[in-house]
């Protein structure tokens, strides 16, 4: 397998004054379940080999297929494209089985099949059964600050939100066939490998080169791609890469998410415009909110940076959104960000709670992810009551 060639500080640079600033892209990881019993279903590449569509793409798990799409002006145009892919990837795998979206896997069994291929075969040959427990599912959200300087300032700033993001997206509280009591056990288990979690403060391009040449010398990190936290700069792209939110079970859901990232991304850009200085938090501070989103979701506290003060991520939530209202309109996403407080009230964790309790477990929480996949009809966000 070659190597990509490490980019240096220069290439960092024009990766990120290249895109158009603030166009948002989306890749969800999904799940290919049996029709029959629900189990994940190791057969992702017989869907992707038919349909030869360049947005489905095979990953590391044998039961996982991702759906990556280009990118687009606004939330509302990302998720329209990712309501027709759903279907579109629908209809491909109906010949083998069916598919859902969620952080992770309600029953399965915790170690799975991996995909055939020499990339994936380095993976499992270095992590072994830890590769082979990653069945988990993101909905990473792709967003070009536009700009090196403005990138690096908003990835910095953008650290302290991910708890809270995380705790908004959560959808994964059922592992193995029981209830775990986290609102989202995919980040223990993505935990497992290196570079995992909150990720570095990053000073400049050339610190950011630095680290990912010393990563390739070392082995540790022989591919930029393999820079694997929950936020990270993508060389290839130019662009600020989210992936904490977990898969989300409908594209209502989806572009909620998608919304409240997107407007972060803006407001803390516009800040750093206005020569506002963006935070940067001791990671371990940081570390201690993940893990309360992971646990709790939105029934987490969340701890002040600074004074150690918790409040409740409901109450967080709902100031943060007031503040991103004028960015989300100029985003064009005030409908969907209108949104994310409802997501908050009852998110994927606690929908999936609220199936399991009305009878049939988590197998009935796998039937529910299954009919919530595919989009009953076109997206559209009219109004904030649609």
């Amino acid at each position: 397998m070659t190597a990509e060639p490490t980019p240096t500080a220069a290439d960092l640079r024009a990766a990120f004054d290249a895109p158009e600033p603030l166009t948002v892209g989306l890749e969800e990881e999904l799940m290919l379940l049996d029709p029959e019993t629900l189990d994940l279903l190791p057969r992702a590449a017989d869907v992707i080999g038919p349909a030869a569509d360049p947005r489905f793409k095979l990953e590391m798990p044998a039961a996982q297929l991702e759906l990556s799409l280009p990118p687009a002006r606004s939330v509302p145009e990302a998720i329209a494209a990712l309501a027709a892919a759903r279907r579109d990837v629908a209809a491909a795998a109906e010949p083998v089985g069916r598919l859902a979206a969620a952080g992770a896997h309600p029953f399965a069994a915790a170690i799975g099949q991996l995909s055939a291929g020499e990339r994936y075969a380095l993976t499992e040959e270095e992590y072994g059964d830890v590769a082979r427990r990653q069945l988990v599912c993101a909905l990473q959200v792709h967003v070009a600050v536009g700009g090196a300087d403005r990138s690096l300032a908003v990835y910095n700033g953008m650290r302290q939100w991910l708890p809270l993001l995380a705790a908004l997206a959560a959808n994964a509280p059922f592992h193995e066939g029981r209830d775990t009591g986290m609102a989202s056990i995919r980040p223990k288990i993505g935990e497992q490998l290196p570079r995992q979690g909150i990720p570095p403060a990053i000073a400049s391009w050339e610190t950011f080169a630095d680290a990912l040449a010393w990563g390739a010398a070392s082995g540790a990190v022989p591919e930029p791609r393999r820079w694997w936290w929950e936020l990270r700069p993508h060389p290839a792209f130019g662009t600020l890469e989210l992936r904490v939110p977990d898969a989300q079970a409908t594209v209502e859901d989806a572009a909620a998410v998608a919304a409240f990232a997107h407007a972060l991304v803006g407001w803390l850009a516009a800040r750093h415009d206005a020569g506002e200085p963006l935070e940067t938090a001791d990671t371990w501070r940081l570390e201690e909110n993940r893990w309360s989103a992971a646990r709790r979701g939105m029934d987490a506290a969340l701890a002040d940076l600074t004074t150690g003060e918790r409040t409740p991520a409901r109450e967080c939530l709902a100031t943060v959104v007031a503040e991103l209202g004028p960015v989300a309109e100029q985003l064009g996403c005030p409908a969907e960000l209108a949104t994310v407080e409802r997501l908050g009230a009852r998110n994927g964790a606690v929908r999936q709670r609220e199936v399991a309790a009305a009878g049939g477990g988590a197998r009935a929480v796998t039937a529910w992810l299954a009919d919530a996949y595919v989009p009953t009809g076109d997206y559209a966000m009219a109004t904030p009551g649609t």
